[in-house]
């Protein structure tokens, strides 16, 4: 496991442009945390004029706390809490006056020791209180209302250490099965991963139900979609045709249809012009 919060942007669309109008960055949990959670990460803004962030998911669990300050009702002014379950599409964000959200990304796979009662999959695509999800309800004022973000990140921490996290052996397959197909290219089937894993097909999914949320074929799209966004981002000069190729598909066609899908524009509406 890589030490430190990841440092890229993948999944972050049009990265240059979120920074520019809101801060934003990802701490470490504590150590005992850190075989369940990626980062928790950390966003404030003050705007004159509304703006919207998009983001391809990955398939992830978040914790998010947060607090808006304008065009909001009166439960978001005051702040509240919510388990994101994984987003199957593009998840856009309008942000509008001030706010802050303070969230904590679990690694695909390391949120159910924290809610043990729930299957994963029951929270795709949904935004849950949070209170109906855990032992009990995150402190909200505590993580949203100081400036320091020290203290965000400790009262973070003791809340989460407070559920006590026990040891799942599925749940650490699950989370080195997702590592696999994030970091190894030439897992491109659902039916290689199992192998690799060791169980059968049928058996991969109920784990990745369980566990992650969404079945494996989807995970490893989601992570090619996102090396496709990287690319589309990263100037004009792509060879999409041998991309599609190492990312294993057929052909150049079905890269742009996925990601077309997937983002809602074509990969050259990313292209810096």
């Amino acid at each position: 496991m890589a030490a430190g919060p990841r440092r890229d942007t993948r999944g972050i669309v049009d990265a240059p442009d979120l920074f520019a109008h809101v801060r934003f960055r990802r701490r470490e949990p504590a150590a005992a945390l850190r075989p369940y959670l990626e980062h928790y990460w950390l966003i404030d803004w003050d705007l004159t004029e509304p703006y919207a962030a998009h983001v391809v998911p990955h398939p992830s669990v978040n914790l998010v706390l947060q607090r808006y300050e304008a065009g909001a009702s009166p439960e978001e002014r005051s702040g509240y809490a919510e388990v994101a379950g994984v987003a199957p599409g593009l998840f856009t964000r309008k942000l509008a006056g001030r706010g802050r959200v303070c969230g904590v990304q679990f690694r695909p796979g390391g949120f159910r020791p924290f809610a043990p009662a729930h299957d994963v999959c029951d929270l795709t695509g949904r935004h849950v209180p949070a209170a109906e999800v855990l032992r009990s309800p995150p402190p909200v004022d505590a993580v949203l209302v100081p400036d320091d973000e020290d203290a965000r990140v400790a009262a973070l921490d003791a809340f989460l250490l407070g559920l006590e996290p026990r040891p799942d052996p599925r749940a650490t397959l699950a989370m080195a099965a997702v590592d696999r197909a994030r970091t190894d290219r030439t897992v491109r089937r659902a039916d290689r991963l199992a192998q690799d894993t060791g169980l059968s097909a049928r058996s991969l999914q109920r784990l990745f139900a369980t566990y992650v949320g969404v079945g494996p074929k989807w995970v490893i799209l989601r992570y090619r979609i996102h090396e496709a966004l990287e690319a589309a981002e990263s100037g004009p000069e792509v060879d999409w045709a041998r991309l599609a190729t190492d990312l294993g598909y057929s052909d150049q066609a079905h890269l742009v249809r996925d990601f077309t899908a997937t983002v809602g524009v074509p990969p050259t509406a990313f292209a810096p012009r």
